[in-house]
């Protein structure tokens, strides 16, 4: 019904004339047929001609039995026969005189009944088709509204998928945004401290802060990248660390091959990073391991986020903004297909674990 619903006007109405076509031959087939069990004289022109302009004139009056049904189709069972009971009676008194002029106009006068005029000929049968005519228009206007109904939730599903999908994006747009001037203020931080302390440090962070935001900018509206250009914006967020941390910490990137084509959310990795560097590695007085790794398991994308920090507190991390809105946007995308798993290491610190479904970008 929905491939019908969204089918070219050409095949909606090609289709619609084969259905009244092969009506209009089985009405005949089944005349001949009593005819012939009756061991009456038989030929097919008569119940043909018949039964094609009985058909094709409903074919022709679809279209106003149609819009009789979206006229009467709302105001209560009231309206409804206020504009149906006198609707199908003129349409089918009309439908059978023109199916009759036709009939007479194509085959004249029965052969048994040579001498019978038209208006003779017209009363009788008159009477025998006309109720079913009326039967015809409401079987039709039956039909007719379902299909109308079928479509209306069809565009109200439609819409509503529109909708779920706009709201989606705009969380996932809010989100993004409430990301960015969270990093960027702990990196505003960072440089106003090194500012006076080792201004050379200083001007390397900003040099690396506007490459950032510059790759930012340029994807400002995906809400997926490929991994390769997500990594193009770790790199960039780990040199700046790298100027705070100096020789405190070391990055270790284990990137699958067959991972780099992977979509995954925008920024996905930068706040995990962040939170292993601020939470885990800032307050280490020793030198700090940061171990990235991407792979393909399946069906699903692993990203993993390694630190041999501090590790988590006693009473278990708090969540803030950076996993918050991590798992928000999982979840928003991928659904419960998308996992995020924090944990304490065996030989010390933290890891966090994404896995979500395994998409390659279009080439």
């Amino acid at each position: 019904m929905s491939d019908l619903m969204t089918a070219p006007r050409w095949k909606i109405w090609g289709l619609v004339f084969a259905f009244w076509t092969l009506l209009a031959l089985s009405y005949t087939a089944s005349s001949v047929i009593s005819m012939i069990s009756e061991g009456e004289a038989f030929n097919w022109t008569r119940p043909l001609t018949w039964n094609l302009a009985n058909a094709y004139l409903w074919m022709l009056l679809t279209p106003a039995v149609s819009w009789l049904g979206t006229q009467g189709g709302t105001g209560g069972w009231g309206r409804f026969w206020a504009v149906h009971a006198p609707a199908s009676i003129v349409l089918a008194a009309a439908q059978v005189m023109l199916v009759l002029c036709i009939y007479w106009t194509l085959c004249g006068p029965p052969s048994s009944q040579p001498h019978l005029a038209f208006g003779a000929f017209a009363r009788m049968q008159f009477a025998y088709n006309f109720h079913l005519s009326v039967l015809t228009y409401g079987v039709m206007l039956v039909v007719l509204r379902a299909i109308d109904s079928q479509r209306r939730l069809r565009d109200e599903r439609l819409r509503n998928a529109n909708l779920e999908t706009q709201l989606v994006q705009s969380q996932l747009q809010t989100l993004r945004v409430q990301l960015q001037p969270h990093f960027l203020f702990n990196t505003l931080n960072a440089i106003s401290a090194l500012a006076l302390a080792d201004p050379v440090q200083a001007r390397q962070m900003i040099a690396r802060l506007s490459d950032f935001l510059r790759l930012t900018l340029e994807e400002r509206h995906a809400q997926q990248v490929p991994l390769s250009r997500e990594m193009e914006f770790l790199n960039c967020y780990l040199g700046i660390q790298q100027v705070r941390f100096q020789d405190r910490l070391t990055t270790h990137l284990d990137v699958s091959t067959d991972t780099m084509r992977a979509l995954v959310p925008n920024m996905i990795l930068q706040p995990l990073v962040e939170n292993a560097l601020r939470h885990g590695l800032l307050d280490k007085t020793e030198r700090g391991t940061l171990h990235i790794e991407t792979r393909r398991e399946g069906d699903a994308l692993l990203l993993r986020v390694d630190d041999d920090g501090i590790g988590l507190p006693p009473g278990g991390a708090r969540e803030g903004i950076g996993l918050g809105n991590t798992r928000t946007r999982l979840d928003m995308l991928f659904g419960d297909a998308a996992t995020v798993e924090l944990q304490r290491r065996a030989n010390g610190g933290t890891r966090v674990e994404l896995r979500f479904p395994f998409r390659e970008c279009a080439a």
